[in-house]
């Protein structure tokens, strides 16, 4: 009996064993830092100075490439990756002064990557990019302010869902004269400063950077600013869908006092919902869990990353590709006997708790650290990144040794939504297990990190399910997917050509309160589905009459995704129900 017994418990325990191999599979975690042996040599004076970087394949040729902003009468570096190693490269194009932020992104729709540097000494500055890499700069044909704002950051995202990306401006006037700024991409080539009309604060907050993302899955962009010291609170302006917003700061709880420098968001527990993860000084980051219903509790301590030192740029990104989002923090701290941290490296551990390992090979990461970005040198499947330190050092390319853990990236290209799918949400699920990216344009510390997106999938070789939820409302679905791969996804993909049926269905009221009418010219039945912002089905039926009055009275209000789908053709337009 009890040799039975014990007989039992083994293969319980081989059991349990086999079923945690199964994502984790060989999950050491290794990084070297290799700047001057791949081509990255800024030392001295060419350093910069509280500066930003971005980690993106300006060049569309599928590597990352690295692009630095500089200092006093310093120029924009460029660094073209070539296949693993870096060349830097000089355009059409001085861009001298303090710049702060430097960002690729392909504002007028056109499929290449124009060029946004924000300036705290001098004019924003905005290149237009003919496609042959002959830039010419269009700032004031645009819109783009010839004053100095005092610019730290600079973030793009579509907030009035018309397929254009629109901009905002984090301003660091130390007379906190001048505000932030929200600017309208206009579709022509221009902007239009929108930000008395949207609700904009019009005084100044000392604010360092900004991020558009959805924090409550409502469809529409909302934007989170960090601010400097701690008498200028964390701002979350929430948008109200009809080209204004709401500060709801004090009411999510995510306007946080400190001397805050990051606005990182992920979805670091795969709830669904976007979090924030803020860096501090020496009293603790915050780590904002979404509760789901509109609010944020901060679980930095019970978490494990509250860091405790002086925190700068950080990111989220799964190091071993076990499944689960590692984080990285900068530290300008370059002292290790000072007692507090010279970087931290947090791997998560069951049930989403951070540790710092010993070995991950950071042990000399004492670098004067502010902005960081994160891409993939050597296409390999597994995250490097960037880190910019203080002049007179070198900046610290890390790169990830890899291990056998499989992997799948993915790429967007825009159609209906903007170019890059900036806003787009993509899932994956790999046996049951659900896992969430977001696209953004200007994150983190004064960073952008790579066009691509990596999940890691573990010891398993097939993705089961992965969904992309544009911005426009077009979802694309693909099954049964091989690992180690890079897809390109182009929305609309995944439609085929008897797919676009929207004119034989007409949909109304949009909004809707209490129901929706379908009338339709179509003989053979249909089913109707409603789905929420991240993909579940909240309502389906079947019909097959040429009016049918839809019941949406017991679904709580916010954007959904209604389709249509017949025996050979589907149909899926974006439903507002209020």
């Amino acid at each position: 009996m009890l040799l039975s017994k014990v007989a039992d418990m083994k293969n319980y325990t081989i059991a349990i064993l086999s079923f945690l191999s199964f994502f984790l599979g060989n999950a050491q975690i290794s990084f070297e830092e290799k700047a001057f042996d791949l081509g990255i040599n800024i030392t001295g004076n060419f350093s910069t100075q509280l500066g930003g970087v971005s980690f993106y394949d300006y060049d569309n040729d599928g590597w990352d490439d690295l692009t630095f902003a500089s200092k006093e009468n310093f120029p924009v570096r460029f660094f073209k990756n070539n296949s693993g190693t870096f060349v830097e490269e000089t355009f059409n194009m001085t861009i001298s002064g303090h710049s702060k932020q430097v960002l690729w992104v392909d504002y007028d729709n056109d499929g290449d990557n124009d060029l946004f540097v924000a300036r705290l000494d001098a004019a924003n500055k905005l290149y237009n990019n003919d496609g042959n890499f002959n830039f010419t700069d269009v700032s004031a044909i645009a819109g783009i302010p010839s004053t100095i704002l005092f610019t730290y950051g600079a973030s793009f995202g579509d907030y009035d869902n018309d397929g254009d990306l629109d901009l905002f401006l984090s301003n660091k006037d130390d007379n906190k004269v001048i505000p932030n700024q929200l600017y309208r991409n206009n579709g022509n080539g221009t902007f239009t400063d929108v930000s008395l009309i949207a609700g904009i604060s019009n005084v100044g907050h000392l604010s360092f950077c900004s991020s558009f993302f959805d924090y409550d899955n409502d469809g529409f962009l909302d934007i989170y600013i960090s601010n400097d010291r701690f008498a200028n609170t964390n701002i979350l302006y929430k948008n109200n869908g009809n080209g204004t917003f709401t500060d709801v700061s004090a009411s999510s709880g995510a306007g946080v006092a400190a001397n805050a420098m990051s606005t990182t968001i992920d979805d670091y527990n795969y709830d669904g919902f976007l979090d924030i993860y803020v860096t501090n000084t020496t009293e603790g980051n915050h780590l904002l869990k979404n509760n789901g219903d509109g609010t944020f509790t901060d679980i930095a301590t019970s978490s494990g990353t509250i860091f405790n030192s002086i925190g700068w740029g950080a990111n989220f990104f799964d190091a071993d590709n076990d499944t689960d989002m590692d984080l990285y923090v900068c530290s300008m701290i370059n002292d290790p006997n000072s007692g507090l941290l010279t970087s931290g490296f947090y791997e998560c551990d069951t049930g989403n708790n951070y540790t710092i390992p010993t070995t991950a090979g950071f042990a000399n990461d004492t670098f004067t650290s502010f902005s960081n970005a994160i891409g993939d040198v050597n296409n390999d499947g597994y995250q490097d990144f960037i880190v910019v330190n203080q002049a007179p050092e070198n900046h610290a390319l890390w790169r990830n040794t890899g291990g056998t853990n499989n992997w799948l990236k993915v790429k967007l290209n825009g159609v209906n939504s903007n170019k890059a799918g900036i806003g787009a949400r993509i899932k994956a699920t790999v046996n049951g297990q659900a896992m969430y990216r977001y696209v953004l344009c200007g994150e983190a510390f004064l960073g952008q990190n790579s066009a691509t997106e990596i999940f890691g999938i573990g010891t398993e070789t097939t993705i089961d399910m992965l969904e992309i939820f544009w911005p426009s409302g077009i979802q694309d679905t693909y099954t049964n997917l091989t690992a180690n791969q890079l897809l390109t996804v182009t929305e609309g993909s995944t439609l085929s050509i008897n797919e676009e049926i929207t004119s034989t269905f007409n949909v109304y009221p949009n909004p809707a309160s209490d129901y929706v009418t379908i009338s339709t010219t179509v003989s053979e039945p249909y089913n109707v589905t409603i789905f929420d912002s991240l993909g579940k089905e909240v309502f389906t039926q079947k019909q097959q009459n040429n009016q049918a009055r839809i019941d949406v009275s017991n679904i709580s209000g916010g954007i959904f995704f209604l389709e249509i789908r017949t025996k050979t053709a589907k149909t899926v337009q974006k439903l507002v129900i209020k």
